[in-house]
Order: C-alpha cells, then sequence, then structure tokens
C-alpha cells in the first residue's frame, strides 16, 4: 500500500517542524529565518512556504502538537474524582508530557520578549492553570488547609520547574525525571499523612 498525498504532506509537515524545532534550540529562535530551516531541509523557502507561512505558524503548530498529551492529560483528569491516588497518576503522566515538551518550553522561555504577543504562550499558560487546578482540586465541600495546598502546589512545581532548571545539570535526562516525580510523588504524599488514596 503506497503513500498517499495527505501522508506524504503530514510528513513533510512533520520534518519541517522537527528541523525547526532543532535549529529554535541550538541557534535561538529569533536568529533562525525560514530560509535557514529551508536550506536545513534541503528545500526551497517555497516548498516550505506551501506548509508554513511564517516561523510563528510553525511554532504554533509545534506548541499544538507537543501539548496534545497535556490536553488529554487535562480532559482525563476532569473526569476523574480528586483523590491523591488520582493527583499522583496526573503528575505522572504530567512529568512525561513535559519532559517531551521540554524544547518548546525552553523556546518559549528563552524568547520571552519576542513571542509575547503570540498566542502560544496564553494557551501554555491556560494548560498549567488547567493541570494546576486539577491537583488543587478537592472533594466537594472538602475544607482543604492552606498548607495541604502548598504541598499540592509545590508537588507539581518539582515537575514542571525541576524539568528546567535540572536541564543544566549532568546525567541522564530520564533518571533526572524520575527523581523529580519521586520527590513531587513525596511532597503529595505527606500532604495526606504518606497516604496514597
Amino acid at each position: 500500500m503506497g503513500t498517499t498525498p495527505r501522508t506524504r504532506r503530514s510528513d513533510t509537515r512533520e520534518r519541517i517542524q522537527q528541523t525547526a524545532l532543532g535549529l529554535f534550540v541550538t541557534r535561538g529562535y529569533e536568529k533562525t529565518s525560514l530560509r535557514e530551516i529551508a536550506e536545513e531541509l534541503g528545500v526551497t523557502k517555497a516548498a516550505l512556504y506551501y506548509h508554513f507561512k511564517t516561523k510563528e505558524d510553525i511554532l504554533t503548530a509545534l506548541s499544538d502538537r507537543l501539548g496534545e498529551p497535556v490536553d488529554e492529560l487535562i480532559a482525563w483528569g476532569r473526569e476523574q474524582p480528586p483523590t491523591l491516588e488520582n493527583k499522583r497518576e496526573l503528575l505522572t503522566r504530567y512529568s512525561l508530557a513535559v519532559r517531551d515538551a521540554a524544547p518548546l518550553y525552553r523556546i518559549l522561555q528563552e524568547n520571552q520578549a519576542t513571542l509575547r504577543d503570540l498566542d502560544i504562550g496564553a494557551r501554555l499558560r491556560e494548560r498549567v492553570g488547567a493541570v494546576s487546578r486539577l491537583v488543587h482540586a478537592a472533594e466537594d465541600g472538602e475544607d482543604v488547609p492552606l498548607e495541604t495546598l502548598v504541598r499540592f502546589s509545590s508537588a507539581l512545581l518539582t515537575v514542571h520547574f525541576g524539568t528546567f532548571t535540572l536541564d543544566e545539570l549532568p546525567g541522564d535526562p530520564e533518571a533526572k525525571r524520575v527523581a523529580l516525580l519521586a520527590v513531587a510523588l513525596q511532597i503529595l504524599d505527606s500532604a495526606d499523612g504518606g497516604s496514597t488514596g
């Protein structure tokens, strides 16, 4: 069975996004041009322009693709009761999603001034805010002590920001992710006296 034009177009868009992501990370978003992306791919600028009109379009597509696991996680979390066990699962899945999207977060962090007015930053904040609300959620009518809420926040921040702060340190990225998650889960468990359910 051969590939269809739609499959080839999708593969090309994927190659463009991966190439652009690599260049954005190594050279910087501002210093990377569409021409350089086209040259790296070995295509004309016109061929690249067929798929993406601007660098912002490429970055938006990357954000949408890399944000899908978080969107799916948020949808899953909204269907679950806010038990400690479900919060543990939420943090576990979120650690994987943040790991996979780390290059995009790095680009956004390093280019805040340039990207401030783009929709990407707002969507990222919405995603992080939705995950935060799920981590902080309580059973209906439950009054959660402030100290418990702080522990929930600390657990989430450990996973989210820890990914970027440990990135500069030597060591295996997966080992660092697992260590961050272990600490985050310990913090989360301490919010309920060490119980997990």
